[in-house]
């Protein structure tokens, strides 16, 4: 019954590749994508996060059926990818910020093929392609070869592709990685309007841990193949208990200095600021502790924990 009200479905999906060609050399295999599970909600944007090599991008191509699972299931919409691969594409749209489209076509060109494979009648076809390339601010260049676009031109042609067909699902990875600021918010203004007017699913990965914290309702970590986190961008954050606590002194720095040596606490310094990493908990004993010295400064704030503090410590460890 889960399967039918999820948008994805992903059950138990395992990947091994393996390496060497008995008898002239050892087999080894590697599993890049350990027994995972997971769904996907109607209208939920889902980040997919994890350390270079986690996994994503394999679990993404097997979504895609570019890459074949060793074992488990993915169902789209209730039904079984491997058997239904082709209507449930149809209704999927994908584009990484590393991809390109063929170099000798035009956007335009490249645009209707794709609009043809998806099977979009005429009118419709151009007016979709015009109305995507005119929002991501390309519509000047659609008869430009892609091959002599720049990196976020030819980012924002794949984004156009991911959406021609009004999909039910995209899959995104890494859709901002090489836009400019500017550029990367009117993607994610995008991103939340398609959700918001039409219901649409997306599975997002990123390095950008602002964007995923700005975009996603839920994420889901992946570290060595296998799903670690799933949770809220705000609780996992939260699971972090160290902050940092940034002291601007406008006096000699050192009786702090030492006395930071002294308690063993992680800081660095800048000019007359110092910035001390400290277990949440223990900010008040330490302020405290600063007054009884007279160690005056002049400013202090403290930066709760972030989306990207902890994935940083899940990176590290």
């Amino acid at each position: 019954m889960e399967i039918f009200m999820s948008i994805l479905s992903v059950q138990n999906l395992i990947k091994q590749f393996t390496s060497g060609f008995w008898p002239f050399t050892k087999k080894s295999s590697y599993t890049a994508v350990n027994n995972i599970s997971f769904q996907l909600k109607k209208g939920e944007i889902l980040g997919f996060l994890g350390p270079n090599g986690a996994g994503k991008t394999t679990t993404i191509q097997m979504l895609l059926g570019t890459l074949t699972s060793s074992s488990g299931s993915i169902f789209y919409f209730g039904k079984d990818f491997a058997k239904n691969r082709i209507d449930i594409l149809k209704k999927v749209g994908y584009a990484s910020g590393y991809d390109r489209l063929p170099a000798r076509l035009t956007i335009k060109e490249n645009l209707d093929v794709v609009g043809r494979i998806y099977e979009i009648p005429e009118p419709k076809r151009s007016e979709q392609i015009e109305l995507l390339l005119k929002f991501f601010g390309i519509w000047d260049k659609r008869n430009k070869q892609t091959g002599t676009l720049s990196a976020g031109q030819a980012t924002r042609a794949l984004l156009a592709k991911a959406f021609l067909a009004d999909p039910e699902i995209v899959l995104l990875d890494e859709p901002t990685a090489s836009l400019d600021p500017d550029v990367a918010l009117e993607v994610r203004q995008f991103i939340l309007a398609q959700r918001k007017e039409r219901g649409i699913s997306l599975l997002v990965t990123s390095h950008n841990m602002d964007e995923v914290t700005e975009l996603c309702d839920r994420v889901l970590i992946l570290k060595n193949g296998s799903i670690i986190a799933d949770d809220t961008p705000e609780t996992l954050a939260q699971s972090i208990s160290k902050v940092h606590v940034h002291l601007t002194i406008f006096t000699d720095l050192e009786p702090v200095l030492t006395y930071l040596r002294t308690i063993q606490l992680q800081h660095t310094v800048q000019a007359n600021q110092i910035t001390i990493e400290i277990d949440e908990r223990d900010i008040a004993q330490f302020i405290a502790a600063l007054g009884e010295r007279k160690i005056m400064y002049s400013q202090i704030s403290i930066d709760k924990p972030t989306l990207e503090d902890y994935f940083l410590s899940i990176a590290k460890n």
